[in-house]
């Protein structure tokens, strides 16, 4: 496992790439992504990232027209506090990424399905 200031850095460089990009398909696959690429790191760490990335692009797109990407990161970052919790009253905890991909796999696929 990383230094978490390290891997933050790195999750949030990665996030606002694809939030950058412009591409809904990778917009999409941002969540699960960072899980994948990030599994024995804290879930909220993802929702850290997502918000900053979030607040980062913001910053950039306010001198032209915005894409909606931050606003999507905003709600994406939300939906995964949501999830952790969710991971949390099962019992989990610290959450993981990988739990992350576990509960999705069984409970709820909206990540994997994006």
């Amino acid at each position: 496992m990383a230094e978490p200031l390290a891997t933050v850095d790195q999750m949030i460089e990665f996030s606002v790439a694809e939030l950058a990009s412009g591409d809904g398909r990778r917009i999409g696959a941002l969540v699960r992504s960072l899980a994948n690429r990030w599994p024995d790191d804290k879930a909220l760490l993802i929702a850290f990232a997502l918000t900053s990335a979030a607040g980062l692009t913001a910053d950039f797109l306010r001198s032209g027209p915005g894409d909606g990407s931050p606003e999507r990161a905003y709600k994406l970052a939300a939906l995964v506090a949501a999830d952790v919790l969710a991971v949390e009253s099962l019992g989990q905890s610290p959450v993981r990424g990988r739990h992350l991909l576990q509960f999705w796999r069984r409970v709820d696929p909206y990540f994997l399905n994006l």
